[in-house]
């Protein structure tokens, strides 16, 4: 039986132990420009976090203020927190975004506004603010959310849509590729995804320890599931060709010692002098559109050489995992 007095639209916000970034989204979808019963919030925390579920308690139903729910899934990353968050929803149009965004006041006006039934789902626009000057490396890697076609820090699906494909796959488990994977298999299983520009969230860049770019890394790995499960749209939407450059300097640097141990010293200098041509060249690739402040040049440089090695490590990893000839 259908409940006349549920909302139309549900936001899920998955949080991980972020509680200041939590309380400043809450803050913004609280002050959007929709009739607060035409919506509902509902928090998924994946990291059972005392103080995030405190601050949702704090939020107590009022008048002229939408519902806010929380909930403490199975700690099994963001695409099972999003499942159970739209699993609750009473809404029939699940609208979500990310616990580090700050939605637009028209943001879920615009959305509701924009999704009819002849599309299954529809992105809004990321909007990443950055100071003057070029940008990190770093905060060029979160820019690139401005023009992703489609991710779950600002996305609205109907919810017999996601039921029909039975939602996120929660094989991935890093907040990596299941955004993608959700976009393609509601594309050939629910109907069309389109794209809603005034439907806005602003996605700041947060702060990051020095060598972010190592750590995601491992992004490789569900990057591989994703080619598994979708090749031609893997390599017609996400990545055109292997990374070609990091393959040749893993062999060169590896092949190097085995050389000078042979006797072939020559062949051996060789080796390493063309791993350090292209681990330079790829600095520069990087350095190119960012910041040449010497404590990032001095950042690009070095990791850049490291890159390679973990990348190759984390492809093979996934292609072994996945069984799929992935590199």
């Amino acid at each position: 039986m259908t409940d006349i007095h549920a909302p139309r639209v549900s936001v899920v916000v998955p949080t991980y132990r972020r509680t200041d970034l939590l309380r400043r989204c809450l803050r913004a979808l609280l002050d959007q420009r929709l009739d607060p019963n035409a919506f509902e919030i509902v928090v998924a925390d994946d990291g059972h976090d005392d103080a995030a579920r405190a601050l949702v308690d704090a939020m107590r139903p009022a008048e002229g203020v939408p519902a806010v729910r929380y909930l403490r899934p199975a700690a099994r990353g963001p695409a099972a927190a999003r499942n159970a968050g739209w699993r609750t929803a009473r809404g029939a149009l699940v609208a979500f975004t990310d616990d580090d965004t700050m939605p637009d006041p028209l943001w879920l006006a615009e959305g509701d506004r924009f999704m009819t039934r002849a599309v299954s789902a529809c992105a809004g626009r990321v909007h990443v603010p950055v100071g003057a000057g070029a940008p990190t490396d770093h905060e060029l890697m979160t820019l690139g959310l401005e023009c992703a076609e489609f991710v779950t820090a600002n996305a609205f699906v109907w919810r017999d849509a996601l039921e029909a494909i039975g939602g996120f796959d929660e094989a991935f488990e890093r907040p990596w590729r299941e955004d993608s994977d959700l976009q393609f298999r509601l594309m050939h299983q629910a109907g069309p995804v389109a794209r809603c520009e005034s439907a806005v969230v602003v996605h700041p860049v947060r702060r990051e320890r020095w060598g972010v770019c190592l750590r995601q890394q491992k992004n490789a790995l569900f990057d591989a599931l994703l080619y598994k499960k979708h090749p031609r749209l893997y390599r017609e939407r996400i990545d055109r060709s292997p990374p070609w450059d990091y393959f040749a300097i893993v062999l060169c640097m590896l092949a190097a010692p085995g050389l000078a141990a042979v006797g072939a010293q020559i062949a051996a200098a060789w080796s390493m002098a063309l791993a350090m041509a292209l681990v330079l060249a790829f600095a520069w690739r990087r350095l190119r559109r960012t910041s040449r402040r010497p404590a990032h040049v001095f950042e690009m440089v070095v990791t850049s050489a490291v890159i390679p090695f973990l990348s190759v490590y984390w492809r093979l990893r996934g292609a072994w995992r996945w069984r799929v000839p992935f590199i």
